[in-house]
């Protein structure tokens, strides 16, 4: 691990060989130490491991603020998917009903998540724009005295808009409900204290705001949900029950853990530590975004959000207007010049995302708008405004 400056420039660079940055929401751009510690096997039943798998949950409860004892960490094998399907066929009864909120990709899969499971759901789906309200829940649950749980999106990265979970919370549990969170792309740069925001599980994964590397995701919850689980699981690999059993009996993960992602993990959770752990990573992020979207702004892009909404995770910009603007070239020219940007996920408008997450900071964001601007340049398009039907859609629906 580097010692020194969190937010010196020289910290920044991208990795050995000329790798490009990835302004992704995860996979991202690692440090050079997490990548290293990859370099050495691990036996999975070794005592040693054992240990890293302890000081691994023990670590990732300390983000919550969880001074009581009243959550546990369950480590999962697999992507951020597993880990959201594990929690919801885990904490929700058989005969529950899930009111899944939705504004972007990942809500509306985790209602498909509910009909593979063969469980009650209803879905509040505010399309791409606005997030979920408070008062919205409140009015379904009062409405609908059936549904047990509410799964709300941390940070939806469809869109790049971050969801008001501390009001969903409130609305939540004045009614008696019991709330799961995926913070997938956002847990360990936006805070969600246990002590400040009420839930029951949440889930993350190693290769987002942590800065590690695919292959295993985390489920937080209460002890009491945990123990309230035994048997009910639809399947035998995403039990969170039996793994915590597993891990609480035997310190072991039931299944092959991924060795190599952990180790990496540790070392990613040491830097996150020293860089002033979720306050300090956060506040990186957020200059990463500010300095990135005000440069691309003064290009003439636009930002599918209003301020009010937009995550430090990932913006989602509209493509230009302008007939000589193509995606797929723009992402060419852009991997190109060392940086790997993300297509859009909307339904309505063109557009494309930058992440602000991972090893990179606002030196590296305003190379990012630099060679936005060369390429608009090689693809002779003066100006990267979008269609006025783009505007006139997100009015609309924003009002």
């Amino acid at each position: 691990m580097r010692t020194g400056s969190a937010t010196a420039s020289e910290d920044f660079e991208p990795p050995a060989l000329g790798e490009p940055y990835l302004l992704t929401p995860g996979p991202l751009t690692t440090a050079y130490a997490v990548k290293q510690t990859m370099l050495r096997d691990w036996g999975s039943w070794d005592g040693d491991f054992r240990a890293m798998t302890a000081d691994l949950r023990r670590r990732l409860l300390a983000l919550t603020g969880d001074t009581k004892s009243e959550f546990d960490c369950v480590p999962m094998q697999g992507s951020g998917s597993f880990c959201v399907e594990a929690m919801l066929g885990s904490f929700v009864p058989r005969d529950g009903k899930v009111l899944v909120l939705a504004n972007g990709a990942y809500g509306l899969r985790a209602a498909q998540t509910m009909q593979y499971l063969g469980r009650a759901h209803t879905l509040l789906d505010k399309g791409d724009y606005l997030p979920p309200r408070g008062d919205e829940v409140a009015a379904i649950l009062d409405a609908d005295p059936a549904i047990t749980h509410v799964i709300a999106i941390h940070c939806e990265t469809s869109s790049g808009i971050l969801n008001p979970v501390a009001e969903i919370s409130k609305a939540v549990y004045s009614r008696g409900r019991k709330l799961l969170i995926d913070s997938m792309s956002a847990f360990g740069a936006i805070p969600l204290d246990i002590n400040d925001i009420r839930y029951e599980a949440m889930v993350s994964s190693a290769n987002k705001c942590i800065e590690g590397v695919p292959g295993f995701g985390f489920v937080i919850a209460r002890k009491s949900e945990l123990e309230a689980a035994k048997g009910r699981s639809h399947s035998l690999s995403l039990d969170v029950h039996a793994q915590w059993a597993a891990m609480e009996k035997t310190g072991q993960w039931r299944f092959t853990p991924p060795t190599h992602v952990v180790a990496a993990f540790l070392e990613a959770l040491r830097i996150h530590e020293a860089e002033g752990g979720v306050a300090g990573r956060g506040a990186r992020y957020e200059r990463n975004r500010d300095v990135m979207v005000a440069g691309m702004r003064a290009l003439g892009f636009e930002t599918l959000l209003s301020d009010r909404w937009l995550s430090p995770i990932i913006v989602t910009f509209f493509c230009p207007a302008h007939a000589n603007f193509a995606f797929d070239r723009f992402y060419e020219l852009m991997k190109e010049k060392g940086f790997i940007i993300y297509p859009g996920k909307l339904t309505v408008v063109e557009s494309f995302r930058i992440g602000c997450i991972g090893r990179m900071d606002e030196h590296v964001m305003r190379r990012v708008v630099d060679a936005a601007g060369r390429s608009l340049a090689e693809m002779n398009v003066p100006d990267a405004a979008p269609p006025r039907t783009a505007l006139d859609e997100r009015a609309k629906l924003a009002a």
